[in-house]
Formats: structure tokens, sequence, C-alpha cells
């Protein structure tokens, strides 16, 4: 008599927030996968909906919130996680319906509460799980998180009190990860943590051994092996790192990108310049060292791209505090800026300090940031017409009515979702997402290129 195979339950996921917390959702999928859970694309055939949750400002609490009422509506069997995990009280005051809160990177509470809510079918009889694990991500760049936490206290963040101290992987692991992913069709890798320049910073930077050799757990050696990786037919990925602080060894690091290891780009969130609202914020005030490090950087590595983001209104700025901060980015000429008015975080220190920015002035600010950062960009990215760059395709779009097809790509100065776009005309019909091309640019404009594969 032929085996009845139970059906698999089904888990729905809403993952908010950061790529950290989207790689928190993607271990939480792959788990359940492996225990047998099939994934549902829509509300209606999940059996159970699990909602990650951010909680880092008060507009993405509300936003966490509006989820969480939401895939209720829909759905009714809702399980949150995610860093407004830590206020549950809150959650379920809101929402007394929901089965299970759990907290950030809790993973092993999360399966259980969804094993609680819908039990797993028992007798797999086929691999369920993918190589590289299940990905939120296109198949052609993933996440690679190389520890939780941060040792930080700045004064506007509550990170620590969310994700706790910092806890480094360890070396060996992450690398396996990284190959298993270059393995299984990773074009690009992007290293994500909250502080990745203070990898292995709490295990001394315990060495471990890896291919016959000895790696300390230090962003200069990961980055040295993760430049070293190749995929089946010998192509290196590109690798990137994000989330950066400017500590003295991210120096060591420029070489690896003039020698082609590393993406030339740098996510550094300097957050600020003027040294009264760095000192206001906690944070480190050597923006004049900065600038001459930067400039260092690009004799190293003329094509690096450095992104950053910037805090206005933060309570004391003053306007000649604002204006140190756009003449300090006249001079740092940063290609990639996002800004950010101050917004109160509940449990914040920033909250009791004296002298808050009227909203209306943070509005002026901010508009005034933004169009400085658009003109620098404008003029970089002007700067690159005529020139041959790498593109990493990540659509390729239908054939018009004439038979052409476009294609949405990124360039090295190009992180997704937060940068830049290169728009490509007549490519190619055997061009997939995944391939990295050679562009001609025939044209800019503030953020984006447009080009032909050479």
């Amino acid at each position: 008599m032929a085996t009845k195979i139970e059906a698999a339950p089904r888990v729905g996921m809403v993952s908010l927030g950061c790529p950290k917390a989207l790689v928190d959702s993607e271990r939480i999928l792959t788990k359940l996968r492996a225990d047998g859970y099939a994934m549902s694309p829509d509300y209606q055939g999940a059996d159970v909906v699990l909602v990650n949750t951010c909680g880092f400002l008060d507009s993405a609490k509300e936003e966490s919130l509006e989820a969480i009422g939401e895939a209720i509506a829909e759905n009714g069997r809702v399980i949150v996680t995610g860093c407004m995990g830590n206020e549950a009280e809150l959650i379920r005051a809101r929402f007394p319906e929901v089965l299970a809160v759990t907290g950030a990177h809790q993973y092993e509470d999360v399966v259980a509460a969804v094993h609680e809510a819908a039990p797993p079918a028992r007798g797999a009889f086929v691999d369920l799980v993918p190589e590289g694990g299940l990905k939120l991500t296109p198949r052609h760049y993933s996440y690679l998180k190389i520890s939780e936490g941060c040792n930080h206290a700045c004064a506007f963040c509550i990170i620590p009190s969310l994700r706790g101290k910092l806890a480094s992987r360890r070396i060996d692991a992450v690398l396996r990860e990284a190959e298993k992913l270059v393995s299984a069709g990773t074009k690009e890798l992007l290293v994500i943590s909250q502080d990745t320049s203070a990898y292995g910073v709490d295990t001394r930077h315990e060495p471990r051994d890896w291919k016959g050799r000895q790696v300390r757990a230090h962003m200069t050696d990961l980055a040295r092996e993760l430049g070293g990786l190749r995929d089946s037919s010998g192509k290196a990925p590109w690798v990137r790192l994000h989330y950066v602080y400017p500590y003295p060894h991210v120096d060591d690091v420029i070489p690896l990108m003039a020698d082609g290891l590393l993406a030339p780009y740098l996510d550094i969130p300097f957050q600020h310049a003027a040294p009264s609202v760095l000192k206001a914020m906690k944070r480190p005030a050597n923006e004049a060292k900065v600038l001459e490090r930067i400039r260092n950087w690009r004799s190293i590595a003329p094509d690096i791209a450095i992104r950053s983001s910037f805090v206005v209104g933060f309570p004391g700025e003053t306007e000649a505090d604002f204006q140190y901060l756009l003449d300090w980015l006249d001079e740092a000429q940063l290609d990639r800026v996002g800004a950010f008015r101050f917004e109160p975080v509940e449990g914040a220190a920033a909250n009791a300090l004296p002298d808050p920015v009227p909203e209306e002035i943070k509005e002026e600010r901010y508009q005034r940031i933004m169009e400085k950062t658009a003109a620098i960009s404008a003029a970089k990215q002007v700067a690159k017409i005529g020139r041959v760059l790498p593109a990493i395709i990540d659509e390729v779009g239908e054939a018009d009515e004439d038979g052409s097809i476009g294609a949405t790509a990124r360039s090295q100065a190009d992180a997704p979702e937060i940068d830049g776009h290169v728009y490509l005309r007549d490519v190619s019909a055997n061009v997939q997402a995944g391939d990295i091309v050679d562009v001609l640019i025939e044209d800019a404009d503030e953020h984006d290129l447009f080009g032909v594969i050479s």
C-alpha cells in the first residue's frame, strides 16, 4: 500500500526593517523548511503568519503594528518576532489574539512557537532545503551577517537594548556560509552587522582553521578570504562591506579593493560632522582626520564609492553646526548620502537632551542637505559618462513592440535597495539576472546611469 504523505503546514512571512532583520527571516524560514513546512506567498494560504518587526524608530514601530494588524485581519493566526518583540506587553495590549511574541534573533523560540501553532508534518521524503538556505532576496545577491549586537552607546540609538552587545560569529562558520551561497548562485555578497569593523573584538579575534590554515575573526582577514571565493566557473563574486565604522584598520581593506578582491564601496555611518553634535551623539569626533583618510583611500582605489547617512535636527544642533556639516560634505564629496530628520526613540538617551530643534527647522535643513548631496551625486554621475563599468543585472524586461529589450542593473557603486541603478537598452535575449557585464555609460542623472552593454 502506498504511503500517504501528510500535507505540509504552510507559513507566511512579513519581514520589516533592515537587511539584518531580513537575514533573521531567512534563517527562520530555512529552519522551518528543514522541519517540513511549506511557504505561503499570501495570507489566505498560510496556517500561521510570522511578522518580523522593526523597533528602531517610533515610525518603524507604528509600521510594525500596522503589519501585525493586517496579518490578524487577513489570517488571524499570527506570531510576532524581531526587534519590537522586546515590547511584548505593548503588542499584546493592542493585539491580544497574537499567538506568541519573541525578540530579535531568537530563532529557536520562533520555531518552537510555529511548531505549537501548526505542528509540522512528519515523514519527509524529499530534500526540503536548497543549498544556501531559503532566501528572501533574488538568487544572485545575498546578505551575509557576521555578528549580532553592538558595543556602542550612541545617544539616539537603542540597538544594544534590542539586540544586545556585540556577538561575533565564528569566522569558519561565516566563510562556510559564504562558500555555500556562492556555490548556490550568489554573485554578490553583502556583508552586514551592526558594526562590521568591530567583528571579532568580543572573541579577541579568535583564529579558526579554514582550508588548512588559521584565519582570524577580524574584518580584514574576513574581507581577504571572501575576496578569494570563486564559483564553479572560476568567477569571483562581488563582496560589498556595509556598516563600517572608520576604525584605523579600515585603511587595510582599501588595497583589497584596488586589487579587485572587494567591490570598491564602503558604507560608513558618519551621522554628522560637527564636533559638538558628534559629542552629544556620543560618537567619535575626528572628522578632520576622516577627510584626510578619505583622500588617501581615493588615492589607492580611485573608484571607491563611499555611502553614508546623516541625522539633521539632533537636539542642540545649531545653524553653525549644520553649516559645518554642509561644508564638510563639500570636502568629503561622498558618493551616496541618505539623511534623516531626528526622531525621538523611546528609551534613547537623546530624548532627555536640551534644546530640541523645531520640526520646521528640521525639515528646512533636511531639504538643504538633500539638495547639497544631490548636486554632488549628479556631478559624480556625469563624470562617468563615456566610461565602461562593470554592472550586475538585477532584472531583464520584456521585449517592446520593436523587439528591444531593456534591463535594470547596478554598478559597483550601487548597493541593492538603497542606491541607484544602471538602466540598459538593447540587451541580448540571453542576458539573465545575476550576469555581470561591461557597460558603456551613455547618460546620467542625479542617482542613476544609462548605457548599453559593450
